[in-house]
């Protein structure tokens, strides 16, 4: 069998792909696209297929910025309100013609931290954060997922916390680097009152300047970045795929 996956990362403003090996190791990543506007399932999905078709894999794997249950979206916070109850995996499945799996974009970015990332061999509270639009997140105890967390909804401030510390509120208020960690520590003393997490591992589009914040994060938690920054969503998709057709 065919040992490559594609990993797709669909995000509020980009779509990430990239064929993968089953060990995790990305063979090739694909141009980045800009998410299409509208951004209906349609337009998403034909726009995945019209760039991804061509490649041999085994599988498929969708990181998507929503709940899934039951292979199906639940939220659309950041994501056109026409993905409400779409069965992601099995709309891709008809256009890519190979299995698809489904799930949270944090969820996907955490698998890959924690099999070949930051956090293999970690044990205790991991709490895996993906700072962009909004704020993915997936929790890890002794390795083992709790699926679609979705702690940047946690309120704060009066609204929700994505809306006060996420990478998008940093362009949306123009905050320099330090202004913008300062809020991120008000998020992380929330997480650390709520979950007390051995280690945070932070990851999302801002990871890849980790070295300009990330001297500034404080928590009682050991802070990490992701070692993937942020090709974690995509990497772990496509081995979200791999172990699909192990356990088929």
């Amino acid at each position: 069998m065919d040992t490559r996956f594609l990993g797709i990362d669909v995000g509020g403003s980009s779509i990430k792909m990239a064929v993968v090996q089953a060990a995790g190791t990305a063979v090739q990543m694909l141009p980045t696209l800009a998410m299409p506007q509208p951004s209906t399932p349609s337009a998403v999905l034909d726009l995945i297929a019209l760039h991804g078709s061509s490649q041999a894999i085994a599988a498929a794997g969708l990181a998507f910025p929503t709940v899934v249950k039951q292979g199906r979206a639940r939220t659309t916070a950041h994501v056109d309100p026409a993905w409400q109850g779409v069965d992601g995996a099995a709309e891709l499945r008809v256009r890519l013609n190979c299995p698809v799996t489904f799930l949270n974009d944090a969820d996907a970015a955490g698998i890959a931290e924690m099999r070949v990332g930051a956090g293999r061999d970690l044990k205790g509270v991991i709490i895996m954060l993906t700072f962009g639009t909004g704020i993915g997140t997936a929790l890890f105890v002794d390795g083992r997922l709790l699926p679609n967390t979705e702690l940047g909804h946690l309120l704060m401030r009066g609204g929700d916390s994505e809306d006060w510390a996420s990478a998008r509120a940093r362009t949306r208020d123009q905050l320099d680097f330090p202004a913008w960690a300062a809020r991120v520590n008000e998020y992380l003393d929330l997480l650390q009152r709520l979950f007390w997490p051995d280690v945070f591992i932070v990851g999302g589009g801002v990871s890849d300047h980790f070295d300009q914040f990330g001297p500034l994060l404080k928590s009682p938690a050991d802070i990490v970045p992701a070692h993937f920054r942020s090709q974690a969503g995509v990497i772990g998709a496509a081995l979200a795929a791999a172990d699909a057709i192990e356990l088929t």
